[in-house]
């Protein structure tokens, strides 16, 4: 689509939503595959003034079911062939809802920089998911500080590819990276996101000058590039959604060289995308270190370093990663005591909030921040954040299942779920797998089902997470078949 073309379709969705009620703050969620239609849709959204919810197609129904009724939401953008039993609310059809005699008119702007522009839901330890709403305000700042500097320094960057899923806010960067900066926007297809041949091939087809990706892609570009001899066309990469290592890093450098530029940048949905970035460059890594560092805070954003009591870290001394600033979300959703526990008032700068991430970090003596870990239980895996309360809450919802626990485990090719349960009769893991599935998307459902007689324990009664023992891989298989042919010895 040119710009002129999806600025006509956008409008044309728009007067449609406009008439059925949609200004400041109404959610209208978005239920669609990876497509030039969810752009519209989103465009529609925003020029009419709402703000949009997207929801995957595969997520269970009863996930999404939750997420429409928790937002309120009463309008849903979807394909006919993508019916939404139970929804009382208004469906309309992305190719058949336009208000053709107005296709070229803008609307009137009936926004301010306060109001929402979307809602993403994270995973949420009490069991269900919680959404985070953030304005246009954030969105801004952040598409801002991250991109002009880019641009600025690179004026011949002309094409950009979307790798992330638009149900999470890391599609946030490449939509209006390309599209607030007049740059063509290139949509991954689904099925060329795990086919490392075919993803080099798109790239060099479409000319990709700058990407968005997580280290677990990287990983599957450089093992691509050595394995098939083929060169890296993207000039930049903007790695985010875990953390970075170095043996990453040097792998990736390794088979496309170190002229391929990389940013790492970190934030979580709460604070719009990204807070901090570091741009990565050989003779700035240390080897002592076992991540890449996230860098310093981006425009308008200040990170603080607090100790349990609240009081700031000196240089080296490891605390709680605290945000504050313009990328900071209004909060959650119907969540006001959650809201209030996260989103705290600043008491470095009166009058403001900072957001508690849960993260640990430190200062580096460079001025850089490194990344910890998690002082808490949420996880991220391949770029997903996942809270284990939520995956734990529902394992317990089995009649059979007494106590579960749910952690990340690591190996060569990063982390893992697996879960441990206890259960008065034992429960086949395809059941396990099927009950969840219910409720949970496919990323939060562990690769690996531990049955215990009773959970390890410390000596003050706590869990003891060390002493979980590492699953029996090879139960998982019923018989070894060798590989019959090249393909399936690759799979293998």
């Amino acid at each position: 689509l040119t710009y002129a073309e999806l600025n006509a379709r956008a409008n044309q969705l728009a007067w449609t939503l406009r008439n059925h009620g949609v200004g400041p703050d109404r959610i209208v969620a978005i239920l669609t595959e990876r497509s030039i239609e969810t752009i519209v849709g989103m465009m529609a959204i925003l020029k009419a003034g709402g703000a949009y919810l997207p929801i995957d197609p595969a997520y269970p129904s009863e996930r999404i079911q939750y997420m429409l009724v928790d937002s309120g939401a009463d309008i849903l953008l979807a394909r006919p062939s993508l019916k939404m039993g139970g929804f009382r609310g208004t469906v309309l059809d992305f190719d058949n809802a336009g208000d053709k005699e107005r296709l070229e008119s803008n609307l009137p702007t009936v926004i301010q920089s306060n109001h929402l522009a979307y809602v993403i839901y994270t995973s949420g330890t009490t069991g269900n998911p919680k959404g985070v709403m953030i304005e246009h305000r954030s969105v801004i700042n952040f598409t801002l500080s991250l991109f002009n500097p880019i641009y600025e320094a690179n004026p011949e960057y002309r094409n950009m590819a979307q790798l992330a899923p638009f149900i999470f806010d890391m599609s946030v960067k490449p939509i209006y990276g390309a599209l607030l900066f007049g740059k063509t926007l290139h949509i991954v297809p689904e099925h060329l996101k795990l086919d490392r041949e075919g993803l080099l091939s798109f790239f060099w087809k479409n000319e990709i000058d700058i990407t968005d990706a997580t280290p677990t892609y990287l990983s599957l570009l450089s093992y691509s590039g050595s394995r098939f001899g083929q060169a890296l066309r993207v000039k930049q990469i903007i790695v985010g959604g875990e953390a970075l290592t170095v043996q990453t890093v040097q792998f990736f450098w390794k088979t496309f060289g170190e002229q391929v530029q990389l940013l790492n940048v970190y934030g979580p949905t709460e604070c719009t995308v990204d807070s901090t970035l570091y741009e990565v460059k050989p003779e700035l890594l240390i080897p002592e270190m076992d991540t890449v560092p996230i860098g310093h805070p981006m425009d308008n954003q200040q990170v603080f370093i607090v100790d349990y009591f609240g009081s700031l870290q000196p240089i080296g001394a490891a605390g709680e990663l605290c945000i504050a600033g313009e990328g900071v979300a209004r909060g959650y959703l119907n969540r006001p005591e959650l809201t209030e526990e996260k989103f705290v008032d600043n008491p470095f700068e009166p009058g403001t909030r900072m957001y508690r991430t849960g993260d640990l970090a430190r200062w580096l003596p460079d001025g850089n921040i490194e990344y910890l870990g998690r002082i808490d239980h949420q996880v991220k895996i391949r770029g997903y954040r996942i809270e284990c309360g939520e995956i734990e809450t529902r394992l317990m919802a089995h009649a059979d299942i007494r106590k579960a626990v749910v952690i990340a485990r690591e190996e060569e090719q990063g982390q893992y779920l697996c879960a441990y349960v206890v259960s008065d009769e034992a429960v086949p893991i395809p059941e396990l797998r099927a009950h969840l599935g219910v409720q949970l998307p496919d990323y939060m459902i562990p690769s690996y089902f531990v049955a215990l007689e009773k959970l390890p324990l410390t000596v003050n009664g706590k869990l003891d997470r060390k002493a979980l023992p590492a699953p029996d891989r090879e139960a998982y298989t019923e018989a070894y078949e060798a590989p019959r042919d090249g393909l399936e010895a690759q799979l293998a």
